[in-house]
């Protein structure tokens, strides 16, 4: 298992658990908004943690440890993610998986094994832009819907989510809700670039949301920053402000 990065602890990825956080080295898209580029090269062979310390600290850490959620990078890609996430269920740890949902078979292999407490799939555009917006050429699309559809069946507590990049608009989120069939659970959060995220532009991006999504209460809103609380009356529940960035490696 390639863990790259560790969150200690975090009140904010895993709704209503304390939880740490791995983010594994490794993604098969592109995405030019990604705020861990430098967990994007699957061949990238620095020393991150080994899996046999992280298990060792959260073992110690039973009782005030809720959960682990395993990120990325695209944690699907993991050869050992089998193995990594049984040893977390074996410690009593909920486990939440974030995921771009273009490896179908790991996750219903996961699943089979009631491995997974909650799952969150990342949408990153219509249909018809995801090359573009993910910068990868010959994506199997049929991979992603399928993915999509075994989350909405799984029984499980779940989210699909989009970042508002600035190479979507807000008429894409429609788009997206009609491509996937989402009819619950979807957030929509605002880029987390810090060159990217202007203030002026987030306003109008929520502003536009609210205006054009105020009686669909599946929709939620994150990370807009418009007011302490993003969630607008009529939206859909609240959300903490947006997940863990992928921190520096760390000694544990």
């Amino acid at each position: 298992m390639n863990i790259a990065g560790f969150v200690k602890t975090s009140f904010v990825d895993y709704p209503g658990k304390i939880a740490s956080v791995v983010f594994t080295q490794g993604c098969n898209l592109r995405c030019g908004y990604c705020h861990n580029l430098s967990l994007l090269d699957t061949d990238y062979t620095a020393k991150g943690i080994p899996t046999e310390e992280l298990f060792q600290w959260l073992s110690k850490r039973i009782g005030m440890i809720d959960a682990v959620v395993v990120s990325g990078g695209e944690p699907t890609l993991q050869k050992d993610l089998y193995g990594f996430i049984e040893g977390l269920k074996a410690m009593d740890l909920l486990v939440k998986l974030d995921t771009n949902g273009t490896n179908p078979d790991s996750l219903r292999r996961l699943l089979a094994d009631n491995l997974l407490d909650f799952i969150a799939l990342d949408l990153k555009a219509p249909l018809s832009n995801y090359e573009r917006i993910t910068r990868t050429k010959g994506l199997k699309l049929s991979s992603i819907i399928e993915s999509v559809e075994i989350i909405k069946h799984s029984g499980l507590a779940y989210e699909f989510r989009t970042t508002l990049c600035p190479e979507l608009e807000v008429e894409d989120i429609s788009s997206i809700i009609s491509d996937f069939e989402i009819a619950s659970n979807y957030v929509v959060q605002s880029c987390r670039s810090t060159e990217l995220r202007k203030a002026a532009k987030n306003k109008q991006n929520f502003r536009r949301l609210t205006l054009c999504f105020n009686r669909n209460s599946m929709l939620s809103l994150r990370g807009f920053g418009v007011s302490g609380n993003d969630q607008p009356a009529g939206i859909g529940s609240s959300y903490p402000p947006l997940h863990s960035d992928r921190p520096d490696i760390m000694s544990l």
